[in-house]
């Protein structure tokens, strides 16, 4: 699986971009929010990425910050209905804040006026990520608690929830690896050793 590229930019369109990695480009479909925080053609990108795929076909999706790429993964893994065209829609449409605070208000207007949506997808996405999943709670506290220790702590539980596991196992995990860790440890560390914990 490919986690990141890391080279320089060969191509930017509206949704999707060419990486050069050492003389391969690779095509990567992004969403308008990555798509604006990409630099001049020429120059160095690393971009991270979730590769989808389906029967013969592999496609590469990127996005420019971890919050966005748990969201899509959230998205197209979580809600019925919901895949890699639609994941990118509500990212090019609204913030990752602004999903959030939308799926925790239950604020269908706002998810419908995304391309492609709909209401009834709308209340759909509020339905089952608020009651399947159960991240309004984590999205709350995150929220308040955007930097420091908590911070890391509730960045690590959502990305464990993004991949699919429940959301009382990730906190159980999290929390395993934080009470036995003496020394600082950051979000992507967390994770992964919360993920060695949960085999």
């Amino acid at each position: 699986m490919i986690t990141y590229l890391d080279g320089c930019l060969a191509e930017l369109l509206p949704g999707r971009l060419t990486i050069d990695v050492s003389g391969l480009g690779y095509e990567v479909l992004v969403p308008l929010s990555t798509s604006d925080t990409m630099p001049s053609i020429g120059e160095k990108v690393r971009i991270l990425t979730h590769m989808h795929v389906r029967e013969q076909e592999q496609t590469l999706y990127g996005f420019a910050t971890n919050d966005e790429r748990d969201l899509f993964r959230l998205l197209i893994t979580r809600v019925s209905g919901i895949g890699p065209k639609l994941g990118l829609a509500v990212l090019s449409g609204m913030s990752v804040d602004q999903f959030k605070n939308a799926v925790i208000h239950a604020d269908t207007p706002t998810l419908s006026k995304i391309s492609g949506l709909g209401k009834k997808t709308a209340e759909r996405i509020i339905l089952e990520l608020k009651d399947k999943v159960g991240v309004t709670a984590v999205w709350t506290a995150a929220k308040e608690e955007a930097h420091g220790e908590k911070g890391i702590i509730n960045d690590a539980v959502l990305a464990l929830i993004s991949l699919g596991y429940k959301q009382s196992d990730a906190i159980k995990a999290v929390n395993k690896i934080t009470d036995s860790n003496t020394e600082p440890i950051n979000s992507d560390e967390l994770i992964r050793a919360a993920l060695r914990s949960m085999k």
